[in-house]
């Protein structure tokens, strides 16, 4: 029986474990085991995996029998929330509608002179300080850190706490203990600023809902598990991304070279879309379970079996995308799944686009002689989270 989640190559840290590969090729849905001995599908083919997130069949809800857990427990209490991800239509739809405003395509373009302004002043201190310098510390963490918090009404001078712990919160190496303090403190933290807010409310997204909680549309217990949710989601994947991407670049300097000659929006944009079908930074799959039998791929997935959809072999699939293992940022590769499918994909996708299309764009160019400071065997790659990225980047120019 093959077991999952997979271990990645060694000397590969940016292509998905082989077996992943193998098993698209010769059973692209099979059942493998997880550590709780229950034993899952496993969909490693692109259509299928888009199928079945756009497929009403299929449940987000982690309370339901047969989702197949990635661990021992959810990192949440019995009087805590975390807003509407793990939830299903319609009560899914309805949190989401209430947040999704801010995260519309208009409004996100209108926040770009401002997030360049945060990206060129961040490489200004990189410029002016000492060298080499650890990337992840100085840079791909404060961008994305400095947005959200913007964007939510949460103060930066709070970073080092929601940072730490949410570190802990998608790390699987941490005890489950550990994971659900950490989580607590987060929830405490975001309900005690909300509380804030009813008294005081700002000109950002937690003091909107405070309307809601109002007009009794939503507990003050469900806008602090969606405020956890847009906080951690709002800064640990970008942070991750502009590190890795930056790390793959160096690593495909003819890619970087393209990269740096370009000032042209499209160019760029199409360059982020590349990047993030082939990084793939959420690795141990989207998880559902099957509420109906579903007929699929020639097999049958019956109600109540978990389903595991790894995104990082769908947007590996040849069927989709030419040599899908070469990083090449001239592809369109809009087509990728990296940010989900269905009804369940990425609220903050059009953030992120914006953010990495910024960095991208900017850092190269401005710091052309960018390089590593150390070698890629000495990095340290989250190997034991639930993003995946470097937790530190030391670079030197």
């Amino acid at each position: 029986m093959t077991t999952y989640p997979m271990t990645r190559a060694k000397g590969c840290p940016f292509d998905p474990p082989p077996e992943l590969g193998e098993l698209r090729q010769s059973e692209p849905l099979t059942r493998v085991e997880i550590w709780d001995g229950s034993r899952p599908w496993l969909v490693t083919r692109y259509a299928d995996q888009r199928a079945l997130l756009a497929d009403q069949r299929v449940s987000a809800d982690p309370d339901r029998t047969g989702y197949p857990m990635s661990g021992p427990a959810r990192p949440r209490g019995d009087d805590t929330s975390i807003g509407f991800i793990l939830m299903d239509d319609p009560e899914h739809a309805r949190l989401r509608r209430m947040v999704t405003a801010p995260f519309m395509i208009k409004r996100v373009e209108a926040m770009r002179p401002a997030v360049q302004k945060i990206v060129d002043d961040l490489i200004d201190s990189l410029l002016d300080g000492p060298k080499p310098v650890d990337l992840v510390e100085a840079f791909a963490l404060p961008v994305p850190s400095l947005v959200i918090c913007t964007l939510l009404g949460v103060p930066y001078a709070d970073h080092d706490f929601f940072q730490e712990n949410s570190r802990n919160l998608i790390r699987t190496s941490i005890p489950v203990e550990e994971r659900s303090a950490s989580f607590k403190r987060l929830y405490d933290y975001l309900d005690e600023l909300i509380g804030s807010k009813i008294e005081k409310p700002g000109d950002d997204l937690l003091s909107t809902l405070i309307e809601r909680i109002a007009s009794g549309e939503l507990t003050r217990r469900d806008a602090a598990g969606i405020g956890v949710l847009l906080l951690i989601a709002g800064h640990e994947t970008t942070a991750n991304m502009i590190a890795l991407g930056t790390l793959a670049l160096l690593e495909h300097p003819d890619q970087l070279d393209r990269m740096r000659a370009t000032d042209d929006p499209k160019q760029i944009a199409l360059a982020v879309e590349e990047l993030l079908r082939y990084l793939n930074i959420t690795h141990n799959g989207r998880r559902r379970v099957a509420l109906e039998d579903i007929e699929i791929g020639g097999r049958t997935i019956k109600a109540g079996d978990g389903i595991i959809l790894p995104n990082d072999i769908g947007n590996r699939d040849p069927d989709v995308f030419d040599d899908p293992d070469r990083l090449d940022l001239g592809r369109d590769a809009r087509r990728h799944v990296a940010f989900g499918f269905g009804v369940h994909q990425c609220l903050g996708q059009p953030l992120a686009r914006m953010e990495l299309q910024v960095v991208y764009g900017t850092l190269y160019r401005r710091i052309p002689g960018l390089r590593l400071a150390t070698t890629v065997e000495e990095i340290p790659f989250k190997h034991d989270g639930a993003v995946y990225g470097v937790y530190e980047l030391p670079v030197t120019w």
